[in-house]
């Protein structure tokens, strides 16, 4: 059985860093992230997580996340979305909260007692939140997630390959707007809808949604990720304190491949219906001297292209980090100057199925090319 109390600033700190790698480039604002986290100690809530097989037969789990765009404008603390709700002439009534609220409204609405949360990704701002919720609300964290990464759309999880309908849901914005979303057309229709309330709430809604029967939790989560992003996290500080190499920690923690090394030389964005969309370049260094990859990202990295070849794709995992310090680099944070060592990953089985690489592949992103896993690209690459 897994489970894990983080009861210090470190814990914490760990968490966000094996969260952040996790996140491939988005997963939300680590910023944010910590902040939630440290608010949490200061209250004397207990953070923790519970193995999915400890649920209570009874007892009945939902999902919450945050739903808009990780570009820079979007506020990532409290201090900020306080500035903008003055600017706005509104209040910010829900803040780092509104996941609560959506919680609260979805039981209300659904006559349901909701006694876990699972995270719908792994993100340094998205599981924070859930874990925060949990705790203030005195139920379950389950270890697991339904994406096994940071992932763009529902179109990515594990109930969407799984068919099984995500609403209703309880949808709730810092403001104090709450919508409860009774049914939806497809999943895809869920996801503009929510993209489409996180412009109009300038930056972010918060759903609450997936009501689940415990041995329901148990068939669909990938199990034990919340573990595996503290380990990872804390991994990558005690190598980076023992002088010793940080990045090879991922590799090793991940079972994955170092892809590249180098340098930032530019990246080009644009905020796209709710999302960061955009491409970053590299020049290689190093082992990678001589050579170039481009990594395009919508929220989180998707592809990368090796000297102008498609190299590496999602599902599969494409993570940014500082060479150094083993920090991953979100999206909206990276820039030209960088230091950069990419890492690769295999996703979970779950997400290597023919449907999952028909919403997850590189044609699901419009490129005219198909999916290769990783591990058939790394023999051919440098």
């Amino acid at each position: 059985m897994s489970g894990r109390t983080l009861k210090t600033e470190q814990d914490c700190r760990d968490f966000i860093t094996g969260l952040k790698l996790m996140g491939t480039g988005g997963g939300g604002s680590p910023k944010s992230g910590m902040e939630m986290l440290s608010a949490a100690l200061e209250e004397g809530l207990t953070l923790s997580w519970i193995d999915a097989a400890d649920l209570p037969e009874t007892s009945f789990s939902c999902t919450t996340f945050g739903s808009g765009s990780v570009s820079e404008d979007n506020p990532d603390s409290l201090e900020a979305i306080d500035r903008l709700g003055e600017k706005l002439g509104m209040e910010n009534k829900f803040g780092h909260a509104a996941p609560e609220a959506a919680v609260r409204e979805l039981a209300a609405y659904t006559g349901t007692e909701i006694s876990a949360i699972v995270p719908v990704e792994l993100g340094a701002s998205n599981t924070p939140a859930p874990l925060v919720t949990a705790a203030r609300m005195g139920i379950a964290l389950v270890d697991g997630d339904y994406s096994g990464r940071a992932v763009p759309e529902e179109m990515q999880t594990t109930y969407f390959l799984k068919d099984v309908e995500i609403c209703p849901a309880a949808i709730v914005d810092w403001w104090g707007n709450k919508i409860i979303l009774k049914e939806a057309a497809n999943s895809k229709m869920v996801e503009r809808i929510g993209k489409m309330l996180g412009v109009a709430s300038y930056g972010a809604v918060f759903f609450a949604s997936m009501l689940l029967s415990a041995q329901d939790t148990r068939e669909m989560i990938v199990p034990g990720t919340l573990t595996l992003s503290y380990e990872l996290g804390k991994a990558v500080r005690l190598a980076r304190e023992a002088g010793k190499d940080p990045i090879a920690e991922v590799v090793r923690t991940l079972d994955g491949w170092k892809l590249f090394e180098g340098e930032v030389t530019g990246k080009d964005w644009e905020d796209k219906d709710g999302v960061m969309v955009g491409t970053i370049h590299l020049k290689g260094s190093g082992s990678s001297a001589g050579h170039t990859m481009d990594v395009w990202f919508l929220n989180e990295n998707h592809v990368a292209w090796l000297d102008g070849e498609p190299f590496v794709f999602s599902p599969d995992l494409i993570i940014l980090a500082d060479p150094e310090t083993g920090e991953a680099y979100t999206n909206s944070e990276i820039k030209a100057g960088d230091r950069v060592a990419v890492v690769g990953c295999k996703i979970n089985p779950a997400f290597r199925t023919a449907k999952a690489i028909k919403f997850f592949g590189p044609r699901y992103w419009g490129f005219d090319f198909d999916y290769k896993p990783i591990e058939e690209q790394v023999v051919s690459g440098i």
